[in-house]
């Protein structure tokens, strides 16, 4: 995995670019990340580092996270996640992370959970096309087929209506719009999964991106 940081996505918006295009917007709140533990291929077998974002009140933190926390010179925190490779061992334990590691114009991913859309049927869940709605037909919306009669049982994978969303979503190749490092803040082009005050993991994109990490991003 490339270069990321932790963030909350706060809402939608939209701006006008330097072309007058009206440009639909993700506002992410990226508050400066905190490098909580560094893994090496000597101690670890592999590169890693893991961020920490969002500060978790004493009261509902264990020893072992305070603990961990104070090894960095931070308080506990509420997100964390682990960044694999080379690009992100150039931060320290206690060192933070902000939003400058992306610039304006990069392509990255966005990964969150999506929203919880409770049980749904295999029309909404799944896009199945609907029987005929005519009065005489028997079958409008069901979920049709249940497979094959010789097997006498419904495999495994089988697509049927059930609890829908709330699953982890990735979006690729979304456009870093800009980056506020007042505000902590990105703007980022389009939608991005999951509800408001919900978090999410912006990397560098798999297809698309995988540039170099801002030197200014380090001072």
């Amino acid at each position: 995995m490339a270069k990321g940081i932790l963030g909350k996505k706060i809402g939608m918006t939209q701006i006008f670019s330097t072309k007058g295009e009206l440009v639909p917007v993700t506002v992410i709140e990226v508050t400066p990340n905190v490098v909580l533990q560094k893994k090496t291929a000597e101690t670890d077998g592999y590169q890693a580092v893991q961020l920490g974002f969002c500060d978790k009140k004493a009261n509902l933190s264990n020893k072992p996270e305070t603990g961990h926390a104070q090894k960095a010179a931070t308080s506990p925190k509420r997100f964390i996640k682990e960044f694999a490779g080379e690009e992100m061992s150039v931060f320290e334990v206690g060192q933070e992370v902000k939003a400058n590691i992306f610039a304006e114009g990069e392509i990255v991913d966005v990964t969150g959970t999506s929203k919880g859309k409770g049980y749904a049927g295999v029309i909404k869940r799944h896009n199945f096309h609907r029987g005929p709605m005519a009065h005489g037909s028997g079958y409008h919306r069901g979920t049709g087929s249940m497979g094959s009669i010789d097997a006498a049982r419904i495999k495994k994978g089988k697509k049927l209506a059930g609890r829908m969303g709330g699953e982890q979503v990735t979006v690729q190749n979304l456009e870093v719009v800009k980056v506020d490092l007042e505000k902590n803040v990105m703007l980022i082009r389009g939608n991005v999964p999951g509800a408001k005050n919900s978090f999410v993991v912006v990397t560098s994109g798999v297809k698309k991106g995988n540039q170099a990490i801002n030197p200014e991003a380090l001072a």
